[in-house]
């Protein structure tokens, strides 16, 4: 098995969203603000290469937006999709496979580009694009908390190209021999969590939005933008009772500084980031 991190870019956003209603006294310690109250984030994808088959989970926000919703989320850096793919030796052709977690535009965006002629089409030509039909159908009748991240241009291209594949809701489904599937309902209805065991026999758990970074460790560290926050509270307590002081590996997609590590109790019982971890 070979594990390729597939740096996207970087993006910015309210840090008060991102940390609900912890007060800025506190989060501005974790992930300082810049004078518009905007923090960045990462959107670090993965690439696995499990056999035959090159399975890369979450594409990060693409390049298809035009300016106007751009200058909302400030996107910088050097990194981007194609350029990381192809730092890996693969093109987007030799891509099989394509998890998406959910379908907020900052984790589908790159799963279709604009072609020569303007049509949107799947960004992998011979990739599986894998969702399942409750997040599907949450995604195309978006509620009004949501919508403005559910994009039409992101999914409906997927859906007229018959691309998608869905993959059933419930826990622990295998999608292959090494990966498996959970879900989770707090950030948004039936998120998909890949479990993957590697050779060492530690288990990389991208954990998507529910774990978007090192800062949301603590209980209470829960964004805005979940629609369940409560139900991310207790999802966070089950995903520390299976990883904590294990060989379970935690894949930050959002963190700016720490890509994985794994999780430990301190002397107060708090669970906190253990070894960082890189690939």
């Amino acid at each position: 098995m070979e594990i390729h991190v597939i740096e996207t870019g970087k993006f910015k956003l309210d840090g008060g969203a991102m940390f609900g209603v912890v007060p800025k006294s506190l989060w501005n310690r974790l992930n300082p603000a810049d004078e518009n109250n905007m923090c960045s984030w990462s959107m670090r994808c993965l690439l696995v290469v499990d056999g035959e088959r090159k399975i890369l989970i979450d594409t990060g926000l693409g390049d298809k937006q035009d300016e106007k919703f751009r200058s909302h989320f400030y996107p910088h850096g050097e990194d981007s999709l194609s350029k990381s793919i192809a730092a890996t030796g693969y093109t987007f052709e030799d891509i099989t496979d394509v998890i998406i977690t959910h379908m907020h535009f900052d984790h589908v965006g790159g799963a279709v580009i604009r072609n020569p002629n303007g049509n949107l089409v799947p960004t992998f030509p011979n990739a599986t694009y894998w969702t399942n039909e409750k997040h599907l159908n949450w995604a195309l009748n978006p509620n009004p908390r949501e919508k403005a991240s559910f994009l039409k241009e992101n999914i409906v291209p997927l859906v007229d190209h018959n691309v998608l594949k869905f993959i059933d809701v419930e826990r622990n489904v295998k999608f292959t021999d090494n990966i498996s599937i959970d879900f989770a309902n707090g950030h948004t209805e039936a998120l998909m969590v890949p479990y993957i065991k590697l050779d060492n026999d530690d288990t990389l758990v991208f954990a998507a939005d529910l774990m978007p970074s090192h800062c949301h460790l603590g209980m209470p560290y829960v964004m805005s933008y979940d629609i369940r926050p409560l139900t991310t509270m207790q999802e966070k307590a089950e995903l520390f009772e299976r990883t904590c002081n294990t060989n379970h590996i935690i894949f930050y997609e959002h963190d700016v500084e720490v890509m994985a590590s794994k999780l430990v109790k301190n002397d107060r019982g708090r669970v906190v980031m253990g070894e960082k971890v890189t690939f």
